[in-house]
């Protein structure tokens, strides 16, 4: 996005073009090239073209932020990595909770942790190499009325030890697209190394090795309604576990930690039982998923397998839960037979740990009753197994 366009966008005339382009497109399946030619008949085409950009980026917002986005300012870059409002929600609930009184957000992106940060009250200040975000993280402050500064500069120059806490989500991609190697982050890994030696919080992907956290350093893995969004390491005093997963949900927000989990010793391994428990991902990232078996005093289907399987009902934020109805053929044949016999057309199916596509599986199928129904094809001691569940 071109910094002057952006600007542009931000005086009275940029305000009532970007309401025109909001307006002109927000309804589905419009004509967009002829939105194009009408706004240009009164203003310029990069004009044209930013206030279009934002209207649909701010569309495209409202899955991570909710009302807010509809007065906020985006890149297409910014947008994707930008924290979903509830996750930063919990981190800057978790920095207020160490009476965390100032910030800085090193790559501060589009502002969104920033947003999070000063609504609970805390003194923010934001830093990125790019002026376009700056421009745009500053925009963000002040539509929402909330306080920080935000500049332009690089933020392994940045002296951090004037802040109680030091933020950075170090941008994962290159020219060739996506990373995982921590080498080619920005910035670094040695300098996020340096950054937890204090007081600081590091997003990184939910991928993150186990080996790779720094010892003393603790790993947060963050799921939004069944969907791991991101791993978060904590530093310093903010660091009170090794291994955390949290979970937020309609029922708000749970968490567990390595210090309710027994380990595989513990709980060991089971037949399947009454009831089939699914982990949630957050839990089975931060290596806790016989924490979820100890809390359903149940145990493991399978050593490698992340499902668990007990005698009795629990409801539990950390896994989704299934009562057994029968173990079904898992040969593919005999299990179509099988559901065909059960009248089933319309099947679910969930899979871990064994070598299936879903989607292909239930063409082959090719199912045509009325009922539907639910399975799980999974090992149970090593062994393929089918199970038909509910959930509950």
């Amino acid at each position: 996005m071109d910094l002057d366009a952006f600007r542009w966008l931000l005086t009275d005339d940029g305000q009532a073009l970007l309401a025109s382009a909001t307006e002109a497109t927000a309804a589905p399946g419009v004509d967009e090239l002829a939105v194009q030619a009408r706004l240009r008949r009164g203003a310029s085409p990069a004009h044209v073209a930013a206030a279009l950009t934002q209207a649909g980026l701010r569309r495209r917002a409202e899955a991570k932020l909710g009302a807010s986005a509809a007065r906020m300012y985006f890149t297409p870059d910014g947008l994707e990595q930008a924290t979903r409002l509830t996750v930063a929600r919990h981190r800057a609930g978790r920095l207020t909770a160490f009476d965390t009184r100032t910030f800085v957000d090193l790559g501060c992106g589009i502002g969104g942790d920033l947003v999070a940060a000063a609504e609970a009250g805390i003194t923010c200040v934001g830093v990125d190499l790019d002026p376009v975000r700056v421009a745009v993280a500053e925009a963000n402050l002040a539509a929402l009325g909330l306080p920080g500064a935000v500049s332009v500069a690089d933020a392994t120059t940045v002296d951090t030890s004037v802040f109680d806490v030091a933020f950075a989500d170090p941008a994962r991609r290159t020219g060739a697209g996506r990373t995982f190697r921590v080498e080619d982050w920005t910035p670094p890994w040695s300098f996020v190394e340096t950054l937890l030696a204090r007081d600081s919080c590091v997003k990184v992907a939910p991928g993150i090795p186990h080996a790779l956290v720094p010892r003393g350093v603790e790993a947060e893995w963050v799921s939004d309604h069944g969907e791991v969004k991101e791993a978060a390491l904590w530093s310093g005093r903010l660091a009170t576990v090794e291994r955390r997963a949290t979970v937020i949900g309609d029922g708000g927000l749970a968490t567990l930690t390595d210090e309710d989990d027994p380990g595989a010793a513990a709980v060991g391994l089971r037949a399947v039982g009454a009831y089939l428990y699914e982990p949630d991902g957050a839990v089975v990232r931060a290596g806790l998923v016989t924490a979820v078996a100890a809390g359903v005093a149940g145990g493991l289907v399978d050593e490698h397998i992340a499902y668990v399987t007990s005698d009795s009902s629990f409801r539990t934020p950390f896994a989704r839960g299934y009562r057994v109805l029968e173990e079904l053929p898992y040969r593919e044949k005999q299990l179509r037979a099988a559901l065909r016999e059960r009248g089933v057309g319309r099947l679910t199916i969930k899979k871990r740990g064994v070598d299936v596509v879903p989607e292909q599986l239930r063409k082959r199928l090719a199912l045509d009753g009325d009922a539907e129904a639910t399975i799980v094809m999974t090992r149970v001691g090593g062994d393929g197994t089918a199970l038909l569940v509910e959930p509950f």
